[in-house]
């Protein structure tokens, strides 16, 4: 770089600053300070006068080619050094046009290294201009062409992703607040992109912020995840509240300025695989009841005792599905409790001893409308706390039932009761499937116990 200094420092001309009459030109601060401008360059730099020789040459460009600056200034171009005999005219030709044009030119070529190879390189040179607006010459940057093509490629794949990528990307600060939010991101938190920015996740997210917000954070201090992390997360929404379950990555993303790694954030990359996670349970619930349905019947058919097999169909149904059942039958217009499980606590089922006491269910109980309609009927506490189960004889602690009627040969033997406490989701459409193939089965033992001398 000294060339390159002592030459700046010529041409200002002995009446510069530092100058001593009569005497060489001495370098002035100003010289200093382009010279570490020029060498703190992350691109290649070079510059030529008017008539094209070669008046700057940074550090970058020693790196890329291999020729240092006191072997690099003072030449004619790339003739005979930097670039071969048959390209060296065109090339010098095509920089030097840009002092005949408005703007910058852009320009690929290959050049020559120190040690023979040769670089494809990628130029864009403008033309300088003197005070009276004469040309002066040409300063031309340039790097690596597969240099140029990855940070060509880099910023296309940010641009694509922010457009409207196969997934959500979101760039969260070291605070935790989104910076930049792609399309698909923000439709999946219900909200547009400029609202979303600078707020607080738990303004977006009602449940499961704090396991979304602890990834981010062990990201922030430890580093990147090995592998995706699933969240359930329910969403805020002017629709209510949605349960969603997202695939997560995560990327620390550091500055490339810094000597030290500076985190600046995280990536947030994520898909919503909430209908694939619902289908994944809803099949391994349909292969674990399935599994309790074929167990029950094989350990049912040991039972001599018709009503002991129907204890022991109900006690597998219960496993995951229910807390209490219950089983009234029909005698004369009444019905009868015949089986249940402990109202205080947990426990098998088992049989009333001595029955025949009929069960004071109120008009319109959801056991007389299973009766009546001869199908299932579902209820929910909603609210309404523990009088809702009292009311209707069930346990204390009940908080969502599904009543399903039992018939055998054509008749109504009785009524099968499943009950949930508030900890429990509401009966659904397929818990009703399940507890009518329960039924059916506890239905039949019931009505051999009947004929049974």
């Amino acid at each position: 770089m000294t060339a390159s200094r002592s030459e700046t420092t010529r041409m200002t001309g002995p009446d510069g600053p530092g100058a001593e009459p009569g005497g060489p030109p001495l370098p002035g601060p100003g010289d200093d300070l382009l010279a570490a401008l020029l060498d703190g360059m992350d691109a290649a730099l070079c510059a030529f006068d008017a008539d094209g020789v070669l008046t700057h040459w940074n550090r970058e460009a020693e790196r890329i080619l291999g020729w240092p600056a006191e072997e690099a200034v003072g030449r004619h171009g790339f003739a005979g050094w930097a670039a071969r005999a048959a390209d060296a005219e065109d090339i010098q030709g095509r920089l030097m046009a840009v002092m005949d044009a408005p703007g910058r030119q852009v320009h690929e070529f290959a050049l020559l290294r120190k040690d023979g190879g040769r670089v494809l390189v990628r130029t864009q040179s403008a033309a300088v201009w003197d005070a009276d607006g004469a040309g002066a010459g040409v300063y031309c940057a340039f790097g690596e062409v597969h240099a140029q093509i990855d940070l060509e490629r880099s910023i296309a794949l940010s641009e694509a992703l922010f457009e409207d990528g196969a997934c959500g990307v979101v760039l969260v600060d070291v605070d935790l607040r989104p910076t930049v939010v792609n399309a698909r991101a923000a439709r999946a938190l219900g909200a547009a992109r400029a609202s979303l920015l600078g707020r607080p996740l738990g303004e977006l997210i009602a449940q499961g912020v704090e396991d979304l917000e602890g990834a981010l954070q062990h990201v922030l201090s430890e580093g990147t995840p090995a592998g995706p992390v699933e969240v359930w997360v329910t969403l805020r929404t002017a629709e209510g509240e949605r349960r969603r379950c997202w695939r997560n990555g995560f990327v620390r993303l550091s500055s490339p300025l810094a000597e030290e790694p500076v985190p600046l954030g995280v990536g947030w990359l994520f898909q919503d695989v909430t209908d694939q996670k619902c289908a994944e349970q809803e099949a391994d619930r349909l292969r674990f009841r399935s599994s309790q349905l074929h167990r029950a019947a094989c350990n049912a058919a040991e039972y001599e005792d018709p009503m002991e097999a129907v204890t022991c169909h109900l006690d597998y149904a219960l496993a995951g599905f229910a807390d209490h059942a219950l089983v009234d039958l029909v005698v004369g217009e009444r019905l009868v409790r015949a089986a249940a499980t402990p109202s205080d606590a947990p426990g098998p089922t088992a049989l009333v001893a001595g029955g025949g006491i009929p069960v004071r269910y109120p008009p319109g109980h959801p056991a007389l409308q299973a009766v009546d309609r001869t199908g299932s009927v579902r209820a929910s506490a909603r609210g309404e706390g523990d009088g809702w189960a009292r009311e209707r004889q069930w346990p204390p602690d009940a908080a969502h039932a599904l009543c399903v009627v039992l018939r055998s040969r054509g008749r109504t033997l009785g009524v099968l009761t499943f009950l949930r406490g508030p900890s429990r989701p509401a009966f659904e459409r397929p818990d009703a499937t399940y507890a009518e193939s329960v039924a059916s089965r506890v239905a039949t033992a019931t009505d051999l116990a009947r004929l049974s001398p």
